[in-house]
């Protein structure tokens, strides 16, 4: 059966795209939780509040996902500017025309850029997890910890269960320590590398037989031995990108990644090459151990990890920067162990009052930058840090006290 006809799978992927849009173009603005949307909300003026602009980006971003455009049914979607109506458009499009998918990820300056797949590729991705999820015993149901309409999600929260053929569960309204209260043996978990180190901290013992799978960046080996002393039985890690959708696994921190079957490496290793199509650089270092086994490096385009999302720290120096009372600024993620947020380290411009401008840079951070941008930690120095050979060094966090 097509992923769409499955229940309330549209629903879900409409809800969560528009949500996550909303999130972006309004930084720092609440929204109340998806989950908690109904058909009947308006998605203008009463309900979402959207505005004319905002409609139709929101649309568009749609169109684009689902590549609506190919079955000639987009334009109701601003006739029927409800989520229950917007979700009947999308399901009567994808009836007609399925077979592609575009999902939006952001490059080194931010800037978000289209990522096309075909379905095909995808549910052949879902199938083998499936597979690989089943030994020794297939799962029971699925608690999904992420949002479904970027494209780990919508593997493995959407395609995944439809080859288990179990049900979903969705967790995102609760707190990891809440989640574990709710599992059962043989559940299967999807979530982040964030949400596993915050599970590892609040559940003290993990049911019998649950299995998670992790996604967007590497879990921390420390966070997946923990997971498993405290009694979770397996936990895989996929590894890949928007551009490439998954690219290989492991289930053991200690060892390498291996491919997906419809990958092969290139020659000198540097990309990808799936079964008749051209190579895709692969977005990080890797150092390949024969032919289909890879360890992870650094990233190319200097993205971290906050709470399971891409975000460009020097995208987020580059927007301090554009404060008038700042003379210059850097941004690096927390250190490890410390959480997974960014710190930021400013030189004021001549004559700045410093409480001044850390109450304006509060403000300036809350409508340019998203949750997940925004320094957790500021501090206010006269000249940057650098090393004994000019270089950029860190600085460490201030006294909590």
């Amino acid at each position: 059966m097509a992923w769409w006809r499955e229940d309330g799978a549209v629903r879900r992927l409409v809800a969560d795209l528009l949500a996550g849009e909303l999130a972006r173009l309004r930084p720092g603005q609440p929204l109340p939780p998806a989950t908690t949307w109904e058909d009947g909300l308006e998605i203008g003026p009463g309900g979402l509040g959207a505005d004319s602009l905002e409609l139709v980006t929101l649309a568009t971003t749609l169109v684009e996902l689902l590549q609506l455009q190919n079955a000639g049914l987009e334009d109701y979607l601003l006739a029927r500017r409800t989520l229950g109506g917007w979700v009947g458009v999308a399901a009567a499009s994808l009836a007609r025309c399925d077979g592609e998918l575009v999902f939006r990820t952001s490059g080194s300056t931010g800037t978000p850029k289209p990522c096309r797949h075909a379905l095909a590729g995808l549910e052949g991705e879902a199938a083998v997890l499936a597979d690989l999820l089943s030994a020794p015993e297939p799962p029971r149901r699925l608690l999904a910890a992420v949002p479904c309409h970027h494209i780990y999600g919508f593997i493995h929260t959407l395609l995944l269960p439809k080859h288990l053929g179990i049900p979903v569960l969705d967790v995102r309204g609760k707190l990891p320590g809440s989640v574990a209260a709710l599992l059962r043996p043989g559940d299967l978990v999807i979530g982040f590398p964030e949400f596993w180190a915050t599970l590892l901290r609040l559940a003290p013992a993990l049911p019998p037989g649950v299995t998670g799978v992790t996604s967007t960046a590497p879990c921390p080996d420390a966070v997946a031995d923990g997971l498993r002393a405290r009694g979770l039985a397996r936990l895989v890690q996929v590894y890949g990108s928007s551009e490439t959708a998954g690219i290989g696994w492991r289930d053991d921190p200690a060892m390498p990644y291996r491919l997906f079957p419809r990958w092969s490496a290139t020659p000198d290793g540097t990309a990808l090459r799936r079964q008749g199509g051209d190579p895709l650089p692969l977005p990080d270092q890797v150092d390949w151990e024969g032919l289909d086994l890879f360890r992870v490096g650094a990233r190319r385009d200097g993205a971290v990890q906050v709470g399971g999302t891409n975000v460009f720290p020097d995208r987020v120096a580059a927007i301090l920067r554009e404060h008038p009372g700042v003379a210059d600024a850097a941004v690096r993620p927390f250190p490890a162990g410390e959480g997974l947020r960014l710190k930021a380290a400013v030189v004021p411009a001549a004559g700045q009052d410093p409480d001044a401008l850390r109450a304006d840079l509060d403000r300036w951070a809350a409508t340019r930058l998203t949750p997940a941008e925004r320094p957790r930690s500021l501090v206010l120095l006269d000249a940057l840090p650098r090393t004994t050979l000019g270089k950029p060094a860190d600085w460490p966090l201030p006294d909590p006290g």
